[in-house]
């Protein structure tokens, strides 16, 4: 079978990807899976070390608002089509796939066009504009939450969940902390704001960190390449001294997200659909910070679900500038039975089959 697999700009769109690619490969071994990302996306950094390749075309969305910058992203759209198609000639693939992202627009459509069999995967309850636009042509569409199914033609979707990665479900606590310097024997919490990082949740880490520190509590805090010098700059102005706070690191990304994930005792994170995939088969306690800044408000959607099944505690980004982050934070990671509760509601609801649902429905388009 060959694959071509299309998505990008953030790792929620590329790590759902990449597990369907592991899963295709894991059912058949002589299978050919192809990437096509763009320039300026992460896809072009984590493809490459998840062990595939990757060709790049040059494409970009458009803005809402129109700008003189629209002729331009119009033009890169009309480059890309054709790109995509040039390498669709290449390849010739059996099955085209889309992850979301502005990148996989005009690589499904080229292939749909062309009468190759294609299929989307939504990630979030309220679809972006390139997925509603692409559901007109694919074939199948398949979405993580039930919600999602409204907004697409009847007759496509399949409710399947958000692939994941399976090597996060092999994930051990001892292993994992012995990878990082961790002591097994103190709680640690993680934060992780998203492949770009959170600039308040970053300025809220930076201002509890001598709290947790004082506590004894272990940190892995991820800032997001974009933020990591702003972050080390601010804890300097504080006139804290990072080698001198045993269990806290500070990293600007983190590739093995297995290790990161399988090492915490609780997480502090976004609300992205990827990551909150992850958490719950992980069955990892967690407090939500949800973006404000997404199309349709869709993080505090994914957010509420965890909350109302009691597997997380939702923080909303206007309330970091009070003292909640920290007292949140220092209250929950103490107590080792909310932490045990919160864990098994989020193994309740977490679905861990999405990568075989979707390889099923790849296998009945081809039929």
């Amino acid at each position: 079978m060959k694959v071509i697999i299309s998505g990008g700009g953030t790792g929620g769109h590329i790590y759902p990807g990449i597990a369907i690619a592991r899963k295709i490969k894991e059912k058949e071994q002589d299978s050919r899976i192809y990437f096509i990302g763009s320039h300026n996306g992460l896809e072009k950094k984590l493809v490459p070390k998840e062990g595939f390749n990757i060709d790049l075309i040059e494409v970009e969305g458009l803005n809402k608002k129109f700008s003189l910058k629209t002729f331009s992203s119009i033009v890169k759209v009309f480059k890309g089509y054709a790109e995509a198609r040039r390498l669709i000639k290449k390849y010739n693939p059996d099955v085209v796939i889309g992850t979301g992202g502005y990148v996989c627009g005009p690589v499904v459509l080229a292939a749909a066009l062309k009468g190759i069999p294609t299929l989307i995967h939504e990630q979030n309850a309220f679809p972006g504009i390139t997925n509603k636009i692409l559901a007109r042509f694919v074939n199948k569409i398949a979405i993580t939450f039930k919600e999602a199914e409204q907004y697409f033609p009847k007759g496509k979707v399949v409710y399947t969940g958000n692939p994941i990665r399976s090597q996060l479900l092999k994930a051990n606590k001892q292993k994992a902390r012995e990878n990082w310097g961790f002591d097994m024997n103190r709680p640690l919490i993680l934060v992780v704001g998203g492949s770009r990082g959170a600039r308040n949740i970053n300025n809220a880490v930076v201002d509890a960190l001598e709290d947790i520190n004082r506590e004894g509590i272990q940190l892995l805090f991820i800032t997001g390449e974009n933020q990591y010098d702003d972050v080390i700059m601010q804890i300097e102005k504080k006139g804290i001294n990072l080698k001198k706070f045993d269990g806290i690191k500070v990293v600007p990304y983190v590739y093995n997200m297995q290790d990161a994930l399988g090492a915490c005792d609780l997480i502090v994170s976004r609300a992205g659909a990827t990551i909150i995939s992850e958490i719950t088969a992980m069955g990892i306690p967690a407090i939500i910070i949800p973006s404000p800044y997404v199309a349709n408000n869709h993080q505090e959607y994914n957010a509420m679900a965890l909350e109302e099944n009691g597997a997380a505690i939702v923080i909303k980004e206007s309330q970091l500038k009070d003292d909640i982050f920290k007292d949140q934070v220092l209250s929950i990671i103490k107590n080792k039975e909310m932490l045990h509760k919160m864990s098994e509601n989020s193994k309740k609801i977490s679905k861990i089959d999405a990568a075989d649902n979707i390889y099923q429905i790849i296998k009945s388009m081809l039929q």
